[in-house]
């Protein structure tokens, strides 16, 4: 083969007609000249020049003679991704650029051997097979690939599950030391992880998954809470703000993990407190009878007397002697601005889908276990994979969810950066599954605030200086976060149908690499197109299937319905009671 025509970054190279076929057979093995995806190379001196063909053309065979076969003019479109020189490794980028008239060679699989390096290299992760090549393996620089960012993308059935269990398996079984921390919001991840991972979860009577309400800043609170916008701060606001920041600076002083001075102490700091307590205090100066008609003074000291104390920690009022109709007292309280919210923390108290949140162990005890313990239990055991299982946290709530979580993370990491056990020198990756679902790129609904996608962009923009990466998968790209997918660095795109989905891909991949996006909506069940800065070269790849795998296969529709069903009176009363507790069957 000889090049026809050169540029930056393309080459047009011309199929030489000496080689009769598109498919020689070369030591033995058989290759296709021209197929997408494929590999070629030019010798320059000691220089190897590689390229990824992106498209083929020919021109109508003429006449044949008998003599002088004639094949019609054939020509392949060749992108330049790397270069090689002497024994050195391969190396990504283009140095020096063929001339017109060098020939250009097949690859082979010695060649690719020495692209895609072997699995005695130290920081490499098997990822699966060249698809032109079941004995070829695919490794990914793990390094690039947790500090720089990635994003697995595919479509409902294209194989995004498995190709999540496999990449994290071959990272934790590979890796002794290493910390993962999925975020599973349909609980579909820990059977396939039943060895490696720590499965916390929502109210779960085993390992539950604890998130005290006193982790959230003062925004998020407010706004779970009483429902209060970003940016207000009425009366009621800064009388909200002032009594929890009081509350929080009795406590700062007994905390296991190391007293607080006062005056560091803000609403904002995660410190424990009786939310309980805050409730009661709200609606005794609500519910009680004053023995003077003052508003000013209404205060303990004035209160008629009381018939039942009530209890805090039972959410029960308590209730005083009526007030009087007439000029004489008890007389009825005037202090009724805070109502309305006192009224909104009842209830969201009383609600037992927010028990993770309220109902915390021991944590709401500083004194027995404090922030310390949570975290250690969230990203520091004997298992590499710790599984968070969200299934059982209201939908809407799991946009501050995951956002309480992931900055709790970041902040551990950012503050512990210089310590020996976290930080820089135990760096940690957090994989986001269904992102789509809560990272998305514009506030959908007053369910999608955008607390867990701050969160998150900002693990994107500094994460990697801290020692924290991260991973998105989502069945959606067009949906999510433009910011995230700007500080993508490894793009592992499986089939890809929708055109605004394989846009963004498009948009996100290197300029050379259209050609192969291109190939999206064709791709198998089980392949993905892998491109970025932990693969050094752009590749189609086979992702193998493993075992166990995650609880997300489609059902046997075929094999189902041919079973006979009986009915029973008794069928969907446990569905219906699932769907108003809001727990799922379990199942033995």
């Amino acid at each position: 083969m000889i090049e026809k025509y050169v540029n930056s970054s393309a080459v047009e190279v011309k199929i030489s007609d000496e080689i009769p076929s598109a498919a020689p057979i070369v030591e033995g093995k058989l290759y296709r000249i021209g197929q997408i995806g494929s590999f070629v190379k030019f010798p320059i001196g000691s220089l190897l020049l590689y390229g990824v063909v992106s498209s083929v053309s020919n021109t109508p065979a003429k006449e044949q003679n008998d003599e002088i076969p004639n094949y019609g003019s054939r020509y392949l479109t060749v992108q330049l991704i790397g270069e090689k020189q002497g024994d050195d490794g391969f190396q990504k980028g283009v140095g020096f650029y063929p001339t017109i008239n060098d020939e250009v060679h097949l690859v082979t699989e010695n060649d690719l051997l020495d692209i895609y390096g072997s699995r005695d290299e130290i920081g490499l992760v098997k990822v699966g097979t060249h698809s032109s090549s079941e004995r070829l393996p695919v490794f990914l620089d793990l390094d690039k690939l947790i500090l720089r960012h990635s994003a697995i993308l595919g479509s409902t059935g294209s194989g995004k599950s498995n190709t999540t269990a496999h990449i994290l398996k071959s990272i934790v079984n590979n890796n002794q030391g290493s910390r993962v921390v999925l975020i599973d919001i349909h609980g579909e991840y820990k059977d396939a992880f039943p060895g490696e991972s720590k499965v916390l979860k929502i109210n779960d009577s085993i390992n539950p998954l604890y998130l005290p309400f006193w982790l959230m800043n003062f925004d998020e609170l407010s706004m779970f809470l009483v429902n209060r916008p970003f940016g207000q701060e009425w009366p009621q606001d800064k009388r909200l703000r002032q009594e929890i920041t009081e509350r929080k600076i009795l406590n700062a002083e007994n905390l296991k993990a190391g007293r607080v001075n006062n005056e560091f102490v803000t609403s904002d700091s995660p410190i424990p407190f009786d939310i309980k307590e805050l409730w009661y205090d709200l609606c005794r100066e609500r519910v009680a009878t004053y023995t003077t008609s003052q508003k000013p003074q209404q205060n303990i000291d004035t209160e008629a007397t009381c018939t039942d104390e009530g209890s805090f920690p039972d959410l029960k009022a308590p209730v005083f002697e009526p007030y009087a109709m007439g000029i004489n007292p008890p007389f009825k309280s005037q202090i009724n601005d805070m109502e309305t919210y006192e009224k909104k923390i009842l209830s969201k108290l009383k609600d037992s889908r927010f028990n993770f949140m309220f109902d915390v162990g021991e944590y709401n005890d500083s004194e027995n276990f404090d922030l310390d313990h949570l975290l250690r239990s969230w990203i520091e055991h004997d298992k590499p994979l710790t599984i968070l299982d969200l299934s059982g946290v209201p939908f809407e709530l799991i946009d501050l969810t995951v956002g309480i979580i992931s900055r709790f993370i970041f902040d551990g990491m950012y503050w512990g950066r210089n310590e020996q056990y976290t930080g820089r020198q135990r760096p940690l990756l957090m994989v986001y599954e269904e992102a789509h679902s809560y990272l998305p790129h514009n506030s959908e609904g007053k369910s999608i605030l955008g607390y867990s996608r701050k969160a998150v962009e900002k693990i994107y923009k500094e994460g990697r200086k801290f020692g924290l990466g991260s991973m998105v998968i989502t069945q959606r790209p067009s949906e999510i976060s433009h910011t995230i997918l700007a500080q993508v660095g490894t793009f592992i795109a499986l089939r890809l149908t929708n055109t605004s989905d394989k846009s963004t891909v498009s948009s996100s991949a290197p300029n050379n690499m259209t050609s192969l996006i291109d190939l999206l909506p064709s791709l198998r069940v089980g392949e993905a197109i892998i491109v970025g800065e932990s693969i050094k070269v752009p590749s189609r790849v086979r992702i193998p299937k493993v075992e166990p795998r995650p609880s997300s296969n489609d059902p046997e529709v075929s094999t189902h319905w041919q079973q006979q069903f009986n009915e029973n009176e008794e069928n969907y009363k446990q569905v219906v009671t699932s769907i108003r507790i809001q727990k799922p069957i379990q199942r033995r």
